[in-house]
C-alpha cells in the first residue's frame, strides 16, 4: 500500500496524464476526472488529520543520492496539512465552477491537464521535506502557471502576462536555489527537519545574510511583493478559474508559505525585519492604493491580493509569535474571501460580457443572490465585524501597536496598518457600489441574469465559511489553526484568543477608524475614481513599464553586444569556443586533484590493432582536411573513423558498444547526407588569406585542438592503466546479475545502476529532436547545391504525367530495384530491432541500439519511396513516441518509489515461456522500452524535419512555375 503522502502528490499528475490520454474530445470526462482527482486528494489529506493533530509530522523518505543529502522526502505537519486541505478543497470548488465558466470552444482537456499538474506542483511545495525537492516543485509551479496564464495564447495580453510571470518568478526561483544551497552548506543537510532544528546555527553564521537575501528574493517574487508586484495584475489575462485558484491557495501563497515555514530559522534578526518589513508595508499600502483606481474588476482584486499578502509579509517580519499566528490565520481567511470574489467576478463577466466597472451598475436587481454573496465577501475583505477578515485584521492591529524593534519601521507600522485598512474599505465599497448599486446598466454585451446553481455553489460555500468563521471562530477554525501554528512555532506557540469581542481597546479603535476613514474616503472621491485614467502621484511609475524597458534594453542592446562577441554563423569559431570551454572545465579538476598514471608498457602490443588505429587516425586527419571544401569526402572519411572505433570495441570485447556504434554510425551518416544538399556550395579556388594574422589564428586553433586531444589521451590512458582496486568495474561485474538480474553488464549499468543518468540522457535527446524540428520548420531551403544524377533526369523526362513535386517527393523510379529491396527490408528491420531489444538484458543489445535500428528501417522507407508516400501509409507520430517513452521510463522509476524503494530500483525474475524458453521479466525492461520508444521518436522526428525540406522546396518550385505560366 503506497504512503498517503505519495498518493496525495502523485494523484494530480496521474490525473493530468489521464485527462490527456482519455479518448474523446468531450469536456465531461475531463471535468469528472479532474473533480474526482481533487476530491480524492481532499479525502486522503483529511484522513491524515489524526496523525498530525498531536504535533507529530508524517514522513516518507526514499533514498535518492544520500551521499549528497538528496532524498525524496515528503513531510506533513499541521501547517502543511491545513495548506494541503486549502489547495485540494478550493481546487475542487474551482473545478465545479470551471465546468460552467469555460466556453465550449475552449480546449478544456488542455486546461484541466495544466490545472492538475499545477495543483500537484503546489502540493509538492507544501509536502516537500527536503529543500532541494521544494525548489524543484517551486519551479514547476512557475512553469505550469506560465501555461495557465497563457492558456488563451492567441491573445497578446495572455502571452505578455505569462512571459512576465515566468521571467520574474523564474529569476526568483534561481535565487531561492542559491539560498537553499547556502543553508544546506551551513547545516550540512537539506532535510527540512534538520534545517528547522538549526536556527541558531544559521542565524549566527557569516553566510546568513546572503542566504536570507536569496531565499527572500524567491519568496517575494513568487508572492508578488514590492518591488516585484507588477507581474500579478498582468496575470489577469488567465481564465478566471485560474485567477481564483492562483490568488487564493496556490502560486502567490507559495511565497508567504515559505516565509512562514522558515520563520523559526530565519526570523528575529534586524535583516529579516528590515527586508520583509519594508516589502510588506510597501505592498500593503501601495497595493490598496492602486486597487482603488482600477477599472477592471479582476485588476482591482489583483492589487487587493498584493495588499493582503503585504499584510501577511509585514506580520511575519515582526518576529513575534503572536504576529506569526495572525499571519497564518490571515492566509486562511484571505483564501476564502478572495477565491469567492474572483469566482463572483467571473460570474459577472460571464453573464454580462464585461468586467469594466464603469459599464457595470445596478446589477443587484438582476443578480440578487450573486450580489449578496459578493457583498459579503467584499465586506470580509474590508475587515467588517462578524466576518473572518475582521478577526485576523484585529490581530494585525494588536501586533502593529506593539514594539518589536527600535526603528522607524516599527514606529510607522500602526499608521500604515490604519492607512492600508482604510484604503481596503474604500476599494471594497467601490466594488460593491459600482457593480450592484446605482442605475440599471446600459448597452451591456449580454442581458445580465443569475448563473446556474452549480456555478454559484462554490461562491456560496466560501461565503458561508467567511460568515461562520467570523461569528464562531473558536468552534470552527480554532483547533485546526492551533495545529498549524504549533507545528510552525513549536514550544514558542503563544496564548491567543479567537474571540469576536475583546472589549473596546486600541485595536478595536483602529478598526473603527479604518472603517470610518475608508467610507468617508470613498464618499469623497468615488466619482473621481470612476473618471480617473491613472492613479495620481504613482500613475507614471509603473513596474510593468520598467520591466518592459529592461527587456527591450536586453534584447536590443545587451543581447546584440554578447552576440557580436561570442556569436557567429561560422561553425569554426563556435567549435573553438566550445572546445576551449571543455578544455578549461577539464583542466580545473586535474590541477586540483592531479592525474596519476599506471606503469607504462605493461600491456602487449598487437601490430594489427596498431595498424587499424593508424587507419582510423589517417581517416580523421583527412576528414578534417577535406571538410572545408569536399563535405561528402569528409563524411565518408569520418565514417571510416567510426568503423575503426566499432572494430576497436569488438577487439576489446565490448560487443554492446560495437553494435551501438555501428547503427548510430549508419543513421547519423544517412541523416547528415540528407542535410548536405541544403548547405551552400564551397569552391576549391577560394583565395587563401595572406598575412600573419590568419596564420596566427590557424596556430591558435591548432593549439586548442592539440591540447584537447592530448588531454583526452592522457585522461584515457590514466583510466585504462589504473590498477584494478582503483576501478569500479569489479563491483559492476559482481553485482550485475545478483542485483540487476542481467548478465549483460553494460545494459544493467544503463537501466539499473546508472538508470537516472540514462533518464537524463534520453530527456536531452528528446529536447534536441524537438529543437531540430522547430528550427527546421522555419527553414526554407534554397535550390539544391548539387546537380541531380543524370539517370534521374532521364527517367523523369519520360514521366510527363507525374508532376515534378509528386515525383520528387514520392517516387524514385531511377533506383527501382534498390527501392523495392529497401521496402522489403522494413519487416526484417522490425524483427531485428525486436531481437536486439529482447536479448539486451543478457546479451549484446538493448533499448538504445534497438531504437536506432528501428529508426534505420523508417529511414530506408523514406529513401525508397519518398516523404509523401511514407506518411500517407505510416502513422508514425514521433512526438507521441518521444512523450510515451519518457513517461514510461519515468513511471517505471516512480513505481519502485511507490513500493518504498529508491527511484528506478529494478525487480526481476526469469519466466519459462513455451517455444521461447527462459525470458527475463525485469522492470528494467519497461525502462528500456521507454528508451527504445524515445530513440525511435527522436530519430524519426529529425528525419521528418529534414525530409520535409525536399517537399517544401519542390512545392515552392511548382508554385513558382505555376505563377510563371499564369503570367505568360
Amino acid at each position: 500500500m503506497p504512503s498517503p503522502l505519495l498518493l496525495i502528490l502523485v494523484l494530480p499528475f496521474v490525473g493530468s496524464l489521464a485527462v490527456v490520454l482519455f479518448p474523446g474530445a468531450s469536456r465531461e470526462p475531463a471535468t469528472w476526472i479532474t473533480g474526482v482527482t481533487m476530491l480524492a486528494c481532499l479525502v486522503v489529506t483529511g484522513a491524515l488529520y489524526p496523525d498530525v493533530s498531536g504535533g507529530d509530522a508524517v514522513r516518507v523518505q526514499i533514498d535518492w543520492i544520500p551521499s549528497l543529502g538528496l532524498d525524496f522526502t515528503l513531510r506533513m505537519d499541521g501547517f502543511a496539512w491545513i495548506f494541503a486541505m486549502l489547495v485540494s478543497g478550493i481546487g475542487l470548488l474551482v473545478v465545479i465552477y470551471a465546468r460552467y465558466y469555460m466556453s465550449a470552444e475552449d480546449p478544456v482537456r488542455r486546461f484541466y491537464m495544466f490545472f492538475l499538474a499545477f495543483t500537484g506542483s503546489m502540493l509538492g511545495v507544501i509536502l516537500s521535506g527536503n529543500l532541494i525537492l521544494l525548489v524543484v516543485f517551486w519551479e514547476l509551479t512557475s512553469i505550469f502557471s506560465f501555461l495557465l496564464i497563457g492558456y488563451w495564447h492567441h491573445t497578446q495580453p495572455a502571452r505578455d502576462g505569462a512571459r512576465m510571470a515566468m521571467t520574474i518568478t523564474g529569476m526568483g526561483g534561481l535565487a531561492l536555489l542559491g539560498g537553499v544551497l547556502i543553508v544546506g552548506h551551513i547545516v550540512g543537510s537539506y532535510d527540512l527537519d534538520d534545517v528547522l532544528r538549526s536556527g541558531d546555527l544559521i542565524r549566527s553564521h557569516q553566510l546568513y545574510v546572503p542566504a536570507l537575501v536569496l531565499i527572500l528574493l524567491g519568496a517575494l517574487t513568487k508572492s508578488a511583493q514590492f518591488p516585484f508586484h507588477f507581474w500579478l495584475p498582468n496575470a489577469m489575462a488567465a481564465p478566471t478559474p485560474v485567477s481564483a485558484f492562483l490568488h487564493s491557495a496556490t502560486m502567490v501563497k507559495a511565497g508567504v508559505f515559505l516565509m512562514a515555514r522558515l520563520w523559526p530559522v530565519l526570523s528575529g534578526t534586524p535583516e529579516w525585519f528590515m527586508i520583509l518589513g519594508i516589502a510588506g508595508m510597501a505592498s500593503f499600502v501601495l497595493g490598496a492604493y492602486l486597487a482603488m483606481f482600477q477599472h477592471d474588476l479582476k485588476g482591482l482584486l489583483a492589487y487587493s491580493t498584493i495588499s493582503h499578502l503585504g499584510l501577511i509579509t509585514l506580520l511575519l517580519s515582526l518576529g513575534s509569535p503572536l504576529a506569526a499566528v495572525a499571519a497564518i490565520f490571515h492566509m486562511l481567511n484571505h483564501a476564502t474571501f478572495k477565491a469567492s470574489l474572483f469566482m463572483a467576478a467571473g460570474i459577472i463577466d460571464h453573464e454580462t460580457g464585461t468586467r469594466d466597472l464603469r459599464r457595470l451598475s445596478g446589477l443587484f436587481r438582476y443578480m440578487p443572490i450573486t450580489g449578496t454573496l459578493a457583498m459579503v465577501a467584499s465586506a470580509a475583505m474590508a475587515g467588517v465585524p462578524l466576518l473572518n477578515g475582521f478577526i485576523s485584521k484585529e490581530m494585525f492591529f494588536a501586533e502593529a501597536v506593539e514594539t518589536h524593534a527600535d526603528s522607524w519601521l516599527d514606529t510607522a507600522a500602526p499608521y500604515a496598518a490604519v492607512l492600508g485598512s482604510a484604503l481596503a474599505v474604500a476599494y471594497s465599497l467601490r466594488l460593491i457600489h459600482s457593480i450592484f448599486l446605482g442605475e440599471p446598466p446600459e448597452s451591456l454585451p449580454r442581458e445580465p441574469h443569475e448563473p446556474p446553481f452549480w456555478m454559484r455553489f462554490p461562491v456560496m460555500f466560501l461565503v458561508i465559511a467567511c460568515l461562520v468563521v467570523g461569528m464562531i471562530p473558536a468552534l470552527t477554525i480554532g483547533s485546526f489553526l492551533h495545529v498549524a501554528v504549533s507545528s510552525v512555532l513549536g514550544a514558542a506557540t503563544p496564548q491567543y484568543s479567537l474571540a469576536v469581542w475583546h472589549g473596546f481597546n486600541l485595536p478595536m479603535a483602529m478598526s473603527v477608524l479604518a472603517l470610518a476613514a475608508g467610507a468617508l474616503l470613498y464618499l469623497g472621491i468615488g466619482n473621481y475614481l470612476e473618471r480617473s485614467e491613472r492613479p495620481p502621484l504613482l500613475g507614471r511609475i509603473q513596474g510593468q513599464r520598467i520591466f518592459e524597458r529592461v527587456m527591450v534594453a536586453i534584447s536590443w542592446r545587451a543581447a546584440p553586444l554578447v552576440e557580436d562577441i561570442f556569436g557567429t554563423r561560422r561553425l569554426q569559431p563556435q567549435m573553438r569556443l566550445l572546445v576551449a570551454a571543455a578544455v578549461a572545465a577539464g583542466t580545473v579538476p586535474l590541477l586540483a586533484s592531479g592525474l596519476s598514471f599506471g606503469a607504462f608498457g605493461n600491456g602487449t602490443t598487437d601490430l594489427a590493432f596498431t595498424g587499424l588505429w593508424c587507419v582510423g587516425m589517417i581517416c580523421a586527419v583527412a576528414a578534417a582536411y577535406q571538410a572545408k571544401f569536399h563535405r561528402l569526402a569528409a563524411l565518408a572519411l569520418l565514417g571510416g573513423t567510426g568503423l575503426v572505433t566499432c572494430v576497436t570495441f569488438v577487439w576489446l570485447s565490448a560487443p554492446d558498444l560495437a553494435a551501438t556504434q555501428l547503427v548510430v554510425e549508419i543513421v547519423t551518416t544517412v541523416l547528415i547526407l540528407l542535410g548536405l544538399r541544403w548547405l551552400p556550395k564551397r569552391l576549391q579556388d577560394v583565395p587563401e588569406p595572406s598575412g600573419w594574422l590568419p596564420r596566427l589564428r590557424r596556430f591558435r586553433d591548432l593549439t586548442i585542438a592539440v591540447v584537447a586531444g592530448l588531454g583526452m589521451t592522457a585522461v584515457s590512458y590514466a583510466v585504462m592503466t589504473r590498477t584494478p582496486p582503483d576501478t569500479i568495474s569489479k563491483f559492476f561485474v559482481e553485482k550485475a546479475y545478483s542485483e540487476g538480474g542481467g548478465r549483460n553488464v553494460v545494459n544493467v549499468i544503463l537501466v539499473d545502476f546508472r538508470g537516472f543518468d540514462t533518464l537524463g540522457e534520453i530527456t536531452v535527446l528528446g529536447i534536441v529532436a524537438l529543437t531540430v524540428f522547430a528550427l527546421l520548420r522555419r527553414f526554407r531551403p534554397a535550390p539544391d547545391n548539387i546537380e541531380r544524377p543524370e539517370q534521374q533526369r532521364i527517367q523523369w523526362s519520360f514521366d510527363e504525367a507525374e508532376p515534378e513535386v509528386e515525383a520528387g517527393a514520392t517516387k524514385a523510379e531511377y533506383l527501382y530495384l534498390p527501392s523495392v529491396i529497401m521496402q522489403w527490408m522494413f519487416p526484417v528491420v522490425i524483427v531485428l530491432a525486436a531481437y536486439l531489444f529482447l536479448r539486451g538484458h543478457d546479451a549484446p543489445g538493448g533499448g538504445f541500439v534497438a531504437g536506432v535500428a528501428m529508426a534505420a528501417g523508417f529511414i530506408l522507407q523514406y529513401m525508397a519511396a519518398g516523404t509523401v508516400w511514407v506518411e500517407d501509409r505510416l502513422r508514425i507520430l514521433p512526438v507521441v513516441w518521444i512523450g510515451g517513452g519518457l513517461l514510461l521510463a519515468a513511471f517505471t522509476g516512480a513505481a519502485s518509489m511507490l513500493l518504498g524503494d529508491a527511484f528506478l530500483t529494478s525487480y526481476f525474475r526469469y519466466v519459462e515461456l513455451p517455444l521461447v524458453g527462459k525470458v527475463p521479466m525485469a522492470s528494467a525492461t519497461l525502462f528500456d522500452l521507454g528508451v527504445f520508444s524515445l530513440v525511435v521518436g527522436a530519430t524519426v522526428l529529425m528525419l521528418i524535419a529534414i525530409a520535409h525540406q525536399s517537399v517544401r522546396r519542390l512545392r515552392a518550385a511548382a508554385r513558382l512555375e505555376e505563377e510563371r505560366r499564369r503570367w505568360n
